[in-house]
């Protein structure tokens, strides 16, 4: 039986092949893999997004991000999916959003919501849902353990990544480190920085700086100083540029203050072969195979050591890795499976009642 799915991006990010967020590219995965397998796909988003589904479009909100942007999205959102219940036989929600509890659907439709971020990210009671038919998962082991125990929530689906960084290709190692994200201080970026100042390693950073206050003020106050002529930042890169840019670094830093819930970007760089390095928190230590795909340190003055000894890995060891582990058709799979799952326990509740 084919599925009728409604996704609803977070309303900062563009859903595209060139996509620069990591629930992005989830929901992108989700999107194409549904309609490969012949069911309908709808997605909520803005319109410059470009899907393999049916794009159902929102607002574009550019500049400040003032509580009057946060109104007015939220706003357009709820029209959005009032829209798409009322025009299609959607059978569920699916919603990828960090302010998911700003709009959730008043009809009996069942949600389910990927916790793609830490638990500190969402709203104290965003997590309290009384309303019926709404199902939580994570998408790491390390980062379910974090939520509450009495929380229910579906088994975690560990992220896939897109097929284009799993395809061999032939590309030459440069002399350079490379850094890849949200330029923001949770992300620590300046530490990268820093390192490959002392290992006398160029670096290309690359990502957006969103238009958050504090974003904006750690890329001048933290980023700019720590660049020169050997360390540089890119600007955002698209999947073409980010492929290129992964397979040709020597290591990928993942300098991460905050606990990674999945790292996207490192399962990316290992199926581009290329090893990683980065703290020993969060879901990396499930991503990362300490001295064989890159090296996990726990203070930021070693980060130097390891970006050097990343020279000595192989990198065919960390593209077969991920190939075995990162499939996004395995993913796919798993959330039809989620999907299904939720539809029959829902389809057993209403002929109990």
């Amino acid at each position: 039986m084919s599925l009728t799915v409604l996704s609803v991006a977070f309303w900062l990010g563009v859903v595209s092949r060139e996509s620069v967020g990591g629930a992005e590219q989830i929901l992108l995965q989700i999107d194409e893999g549904l309609v490969r397998r012949g069911h309908q796909s709808l997605v909520i988003g803005r319109p410059e997004s470009k899907i393999a589904g049916t794009l159902i479009p929102t607002v574009s909100i550019d500049g400040g991000v003032s509580n009057e942007a946060w109104v007015m999205a939220h706003d357009a959102i709820r029209r959005a999916m009032a829209d798409a219940l009322r025009r299609y036989p959607v059978d569920i929600v699916h919603l990828h959003g960090l302010d998911f509890a700003d709009y959730l659907p008043e009809q009996d439709v069942p949600v389910l919501v990927t916790l793609h971020l830490p638990l500190h990210w969402y709203k104290q009671n965003a997590l309290a849902v009384r309303r019926p038919n709404t199902f939580f998962h994570c998408v790491s082991r390390s980062q379910r353990e974090d939520f509450p125990k009495n929380l229910r929530m579906l088994p975690e689906i560990e992220n896939g990544v897109s097929a284009d960084m799993l395809r061999e290709r032939s590309i030459r190692k440069g002399n350079f480190a490379a850094a890849l994200g949200r330029i923001c201080p949770e992300k620590g970026f300046h530490l990268a920085l820093r390192a490959c100042r002392q290992a006398d390693m160029p670096m290309l950073l690359a990502g957006k700086v969103f238009p958050f206050r504090e974003h904006q003020a750690y890329f001048a106050e933290h980023i700019v100083p720590e660049l020169d002529g050997k360390r540089r930042y890119m600007g955002p890169v698209g999947l073409r540029a980010k492929r290129r840019l992964l397979s040709s670094a020597i290591c990928l830093i993942v300098p991460s203050l905050a606990p990674e819930t999945s790292s996207l970007v490192a399962r990316e760089a290992l199926a581009c072969g290329t090893p990683v390095v980065a703290f020993r928190r969060g879901a990396v230590p499930e991503v990362v195979r300490h001295g064989e795909t890159g090296y996990l340190v726990q203070h930021a003055d070693e980060l130097a050591d390891a970006i050097r000894a990343c020279q000595l890995l192989d990198p065919e060891r960390c593209r077969r890795m991920a190939q075995q582990r990162f499939s996004p058709e395995r993913m796919v799979e798993n959330y039809i499976a989620a999907y299904r799952g939720i539809l029959e326990g829902a389809c057993k509740l209403s002929q109990a009642v």
